[in-house]
C-alpha cells in the first residue's frame, strides 16, 4: 500500500507526540489508515474533522477524561471547548498543542 501525503498537522503532531498520537489505538494503522483522524469538534452524533469533514462518529469517545476540581481558569478553558464538542475518541489538534506547551 503507497502512503499518501502526511498532512502538516499530522507531521507537527510526529514532532512533539511519540508516534503522533496520545493512544497506539488512535494510530489507525491495525485497520490500514496512514495518518489518525484529528477532530476538530462535535455536534450531535457527528465529529468535522480537521480537515473540515463531517463524519458519524462510531466511537462517540472511549470514555469521560476528568481535569481536576472546578480551577476556574480550567472551568472557563473547560466551557470554551465544550461549546466544539465535549469528547472525540480522536486525535485533536489541541493536544498538539499541548504538547507543544
Amino acid at each position: 500500500m503507497a502512503l499518501r501525503a502526511r498532512s502538516e498537522l499530522y507531521r507537527r503532531a510526529l514532532e512533539l507526540i511519540p508516534g503522533g498520537v496520545n493512544s497506539p489505538v488512535r494510530a489507525m494503522r491495525a485497520v490500514g489508515i496512514d495518518e489518525p483522524l484529528f477532530v476538530r469538534s462535535a455536534e450531535g452524533a457527528y465529529i468535522e474533522t480537521a480537515d473540515g469533514r463531517r463524519l458519524l462518529d462510531w466511537v462517540m469517545s472511549w470514555g469521560p477524561l476528568l481535569f481536576g476540581h472546578a480551577d476556574p481558569d480550567v472551568v472557563e478553558a473547560v466551557h470554551e471547548a465544550a461549546a466544539r464538542g465535549t469528547s472525540f475518541g480522536a486525535t485533536t489538534e489541541a493536544e498538539v498543542d499541548l504538547a507543544a506547551e
